[in-house]
């Protein structure tokens, strides 16, 4: 698993020269809908190993809950499942509204 901080994905995803990430939010439905980074999808942590199947096993997943932990546990989970390409957001989306968007709400 590598990491990766929120100024770093940001310049990533501002780089249209690089092939995108999938951004796997795996908070709750409630904390997805109070702020979330553009473009992420919602897999809660709790229904996630249900929904393997959904996920591309070689794309590059960049993990991504409130400020990192639930997103490493999930990424540790994704990679004892065959993904070879994970990511997680450190700070979560925490650091992601004081670092990139400070019109990001916080909780």
């Amino acid at each position: 698993m590598e990491h990766i901080s929120a100024s770093e994905l940001a310049n990533w995803l501002s780089d249209s020269s690089k092939k995108m990430p999938f951004l796997l939010d795996v908070r709750e439905p409630w904390e997805y809908e109070t702020c979330h980074i553009a473009q992420s999808q919602l897999m809660p942590m709790s229904v996630l190993p249900l929904r393997l199947e959904e996920l591309d096993r070689d794309a590059e997943i960049v993990c991504i809950c409130h400020h990192g932990g639930r997103s490493m546990q999930v990424a540790h989970f994704l990679e004892r499942n065959g993904f070879n390409r994970i990511i997680n957001l450190t700070g979560g989306v925490h650091a992601w509204a004081l670092q990139v968007d400070t019109s990001m709400p916080t909780y």
